[in-house]
C-alpha cells in the first residue's frame, strides 16, 4: 500500500506538465504561478500558520535563505514552466525535469563537497545524449544550426533552478519542520510574484481557469508533496526517488490522450536514454552508500 503514495505523487505531477501546456491558452503565465502559491498558501494557513507563528524566534534568522528558496523553488521554477509551456510539448516539459537528480549531483560537487562516481558521469553523457537526440528530433545536425527552442530553454533552466533548490534545501539545514518551511516559502512566493500578476493581461480566473489553479494549487502544490513526504518516511528517500524516472513516461501517455501529442521514434529512444542515464548514476551513488555504511560498521 505504501508504494501508492509515490506513485500516486509522480502521477499527480506528471498531470501538473499537462496543466502547464493547457494553461498557456487559458491564463497569463504570471497570473497563475501567483495562483498557484495562493491558493496553496491559503489552503495550508488553517494547519500551519499557528505554529510558525509560535516559532516565530526560531524562523527569524532564517528567512533570508528561506526567501532566496522561495525564489527558486516556487518563483523562477514554476513561472519559468508556465512559460515554457508555449513554445515546447508536454512530454518534452516531463522529460527535461527529469534530469533534475542528475543536475543535482553535479550541483553538490561543489555546494555539498560530494564525489561524483565514473557511473554518474556515464549516466549524466547517455542522458544527455538521449536529450539531444528528443530536442533536436533525431537530427542533431539542425540542432546545431538551429539552436534549442526557446520553452526547451527555459525548461531546462528550470530544471538547473529546481535543482539548486534540492541541493541548498539539504545544505541549509533547518530546525523546524519541513511544512513550517514551505510556508514561509509561500509566503514570499506570493509576494514576489504579485508584480507578474498585475503585469498580466488575463488574470481573472474564469470558468476554464478554475480546475487547472485548482490542481496546481492543491493537488501538485499540497497533496503531492505532503505524499511524497510519506512515501520518503515509510519507504525511505532511494526506493521513493527512482519513482521519479516514471514521470516523464506517465506524461508522455497522458499528453498523447488528452493534447493529441504523437510520440515519434526518437521520444522513444531519447527518452529511454535519459531516464537510463538518470537511473544509472542514481543506483551507483545508492551502492556506494551502503558500501560505505558497511565498512564503517
Amino acid at each position: 500500500m505504501f508504494y501508492l503514495f509515490p506513485l500516486i505523487t509522480v502521477a499527480i505531477w506528471a498531470g501538473n506538465a499537462i496543466v502547464n501546456k493547457m494553461a498557456f491558452s487559458v491564463i497569463d503565465p504570471g497570473a497563475i504561478s501567483f495562483y498557484r502559491w495562493f491558493f496553496a498558501l491559503v489552503v495550508l494557513t488553517p494547519f500551519v500558520a499557528k505554529s510558525v507563528w509560535r516559532d516565530r524566534a526560531i524562523i527569524k534568522p532564517y528567512l533570508t535563505k528561506l526567501a532566496f528558496l522561495g525564489l527558486l523553488g516556487m518563483v523562477l521554477n514554476q513561472s519559468l514552466g508556465y512559460f515554457a509551456a508555449a513554445t515546447t510539448t508536454a512530454t518534452n516539459i516531463a522529460l527535461i525535469i527529469s534530469l533534475v537528480p542528475l543536475i543535482s549531483m553535479f550541483l553538490s560537487v561543489p555546494i555539498l563537497g560530494q564525489r561524483l562516481s565514473p557511473f554518474a558521469l556515464i549516466g549524466a553523457v547517455l542522458s544527455l545524449s538521449g536529450l539531444v537526440l528528443m530536442l533536436s528530433h533525431g537530427d542533431v545536425k539542425s540542432l546545431i544550426s538551429q539552436g534549442i527552442k526557446q520553452g526547451d530553454m527555459l525548461m531546462l533552466i528550470a530544471a538547473a533552478v529546481y535543482a539548486l533548490y534540492c541541493v541548498l534545501l539539504k545544505r541549509w539545514k533547518m530546525p523546524f519542520s519541513t511544512w513550517k518551511s514551505v510556508y514561509v516559502q509561500c509566503l514570499f512566493a506570493v509576494v514576489m510574484l504579485t508584480p507578474m500578476l498585475l503585469t498580466s493581461h488575463r488574470m481573472a480566473i474564469t470558468a476554464s481557469a478554475v480546475p487547472l489553479i485548482a490542481y496546481a494549487a492543491l493537488l501538485a502544490s499540497v497533496i503531492a508533496p505532503w505524499l511524497w513526504m510519506l512515501s520518503i518516511e515509510r519507504l525511505g528517500a532511494d526506493r521513493t526517488a527512482m519513482f521519479m524516472n516514471l514521470l516523464p513516461i506517465m506524461a508522455a501517455g497522458i499528453a498523447s490522450v488528452m493534447l493529441n501529442e504523437h510520440l515519434e521514434a526518437y521520444h522513444y529512444i531519447g527518452g529511454i536514454m535519459v531516464l537510463t542515464g538518470v537511473a544509472l548514476a542514481q543506483k551507483r551513488i545508492k551502492a556506494k552508500k551502503q558500501a560505505a555504511a558497511m565498512t564503517t560498521a
